[in-house]
């Protein structure tokens, strides 16, 4: 498939998906939605990538929504295509690692495409916000919802009902990104988080993700059994052997997802 609002590329064991419409501050629409779960769905069959860099660019990771292309849709086009349902869907039941790499704004349904990563790496320019009730409507694709979970109800409830923005040393200290770095040094920085991430076992990195999502969900007694069961599968594994082999022979493992 021919991407036309995306740029992937591989740099094994990792991936980066670039949103590339700078001339719209890399607004979501329909075609990019389609294009970024196509790339996900290709780099998930590939034993070859273990983890993912989603980012966009030194002005923005994504403004948000095209208010161009929703400006005339209806609820009924909204319930019948689902709209970005797919998109929300994908990132965030992804099987593998995804590391959004922050820059410029990430607003609207770009913060909500943020929060559906699983670290975030800010640069210090970066301004976060959900400003969608300026034109009228809520957030639609888990704002009112990640974001509440992330930095609790009441600075929630300012962001989402005054539509203000929040820099990323404030991100920080909310909980909302996961480090903030130079402005020059935010894709490196992501991609070396990546790069540590991908050292790791692919069966361990996909259950501990599954664990961690479900700690949002469910209760602690039903998520303490949650991960011990996960605990528990992981001792079937080939990795899980050459782990601690690896550890009582004090050499780097060779982890194969097995």
């Amino acid at each position: 498939m021919e991407y036309g609002t995306i740029v992937l590329s591989r740099e094994i064991p990792i991936a980066i998906i670039r949103l590339n419409r700078p001339e719209a501050y890399n607004a979501l629409n329909m075609q990019m939605v389609h294009e970024i779960v196509d790339a996900l769905d290709k780099l998930e069959e590939d034993e070859g990538v273990r983890c993912i860099v989603l980012t966009g660019n030194d002005k923005a990771f994504s403004a948000g929504a095209d208010i161009k292309e929703m400006i005339n849709l209806s609820s009924v086009d909204l319930i019948r295509t689902g709209h970005f349902l797919p998109l929300w869907n994908k990132v965030g039941n992804y099987s593998k690692p995804i590391v959004a790499a922050l820059s410029g704004y990430v607003l609207g349904g770009g913060l909500e495409l943020a929060m559906s990563c699983d670290v975030l790496v800010a640069s210090e320019n970066t301004k976060l916000g959900q400003p969608e009730i300026n034109i009228g409507v809520i957030p639609g694709g888990g704002g009112t919802q990640r974001l509440t979970r992330a930095v609790g109800k009441y600075k929630a409830m300012e962001m989402i009902l005054t539509g203000s923005m929040i820099t990323a040393e404030e991100a920080l200290r909310l909980g909302l990104v996961s480090r903030v770095v130079p402005a020059n040094s935010y894709l490196d920085e992501a991609k070396k988080v990546a790069l540590e991430i991908s050292s790791k076992s692919p069966l361990a990195l996909k259950l501990a993700k599954e664990a961690v999502n479900r700690a949002f969900e469910i209760s602690l007694q039903e998520g303490l059994s949650f991960e011990r069961k996960n605990f528990f599968l992981l001792f079937s594994s080939e990795d899980k052997k050459e782990g601690m082999n690896a550890f009582l022979q004090k050499r780097k493992p060779e982890f194969k997802g097995r």
